[in-house]
């Protein structure tokens, strides 16, 4: 799937230069075009932006943005500016969604101007379209590579980032079985018989309560395991310890079959 070209027209501070090559490689852009950088050092990028080597040698110089986006089929250009013109505009989802699009046909490239004054009109007629990014009205611009992230976000997610599955943990956990959960309700009620947490309260409806949280987390075989083991030490603390425990406190930690339980 071809991504869009990022274009950077006279960029002044090359730490925004290497924000954005930063930026463009989290975000799976191939491709950067400059459009007459003030200052323009590989190496000093590079240590901006760790491990995009690949990335800032498939950088290319232009003298004029016309002259960068010559071969593309369709131009964005980033705004926070309001045109009296008649333009179409974009919010950075829509645009996205159509640069994708659009690239099956041809390259594509959404365009981003100076950091002290944006881009010109001149400038902004070589673009199809303008994307204006939804800020505070009363503080409008933003930091070159924050705009250029926005943007570069939204383009993954048009091409279908949304779907990539979230990294499961290293090791899995069964889910919690009913029998596993019924021990540590137990075990916790003897551990709150122990504390005299029930002297003021109804210890039934403490408990029903204390199912419905641990319901709704939702706890894997692992966590369960380690809940249920708080409640066991309260109790041997205070055995431990000496100090006295009511009946209801007996029988705590009782293992589950072929459980091997840490006391």
């Amino acid at each position: 799937m071809r991504s869009p070209i990022l274009v950077l027209v006279q960029p002044q501070d090359i730490v925004n230069i290497g924000s954005a090559v930063r930026i463009a490689k989290n975000f799976g852009l191939t491709h950067i075009r400059l459009v007459a950088p003030e200052i323009f050092d590989a190496w000093r990028i590079e240590g901006i932006a760790h491990n995009t080597a690949d990335l800032i040698e498939r950088i290319t110089i232009h003298q004029t943005l016309a002259e960068a986006v010559a071969d593309c089929i369709w131009v964005v250009a980033l705004t926070a500016r309001e045109r009296t013109a008649k333009r179409t505009v974009y919010r950075p989802g829509a645009a996205a969604a159509e640069l994708v699009n659009r690239a099956v046909d041809g390259p594509v490239a959404f365009v981003a101007g100076r950091e002290d004054k944006g881009l010109t009109n001149e400038e902004l007629d070589q673009c199809h379209a303008l994307v204006t990014i939804p800020t505070n009205p009363e503080y409008k611009s933003l930091n070159l590579a924050q705009a250029v992230a926005i943007m570069c976000y939204e383009t993954m997610l048009a091409q279908g980032g949304e779907r990539r599955p979230i990294k499961p943990p290293r090791k899995p956990a069964d889910p919690a079985r009913k029998e596993l959960l019924e021990r540590l309700f137990g075990d916790w009620q003897r551990a709150l018989w122990a504390i005299d947490f029930f002297k003021t309260r109804q210890a039934d409806h403490v408990m029903r309560s204390w199912r419905e949280i641990l319901f709704r987390a939702d706890l894997d075989g692992r966590e369960a395991s380690l809940v249920r083991a708080m409640g066991i030490e309260v109790v041997r603390f205070l055995e431990r310890n000496g100090l006295p425990l009511p009946p209801e406190a007996s029988g705590i930690g009782e293992p589950l079959p072929g459980e091997n339980e840490a006391r």
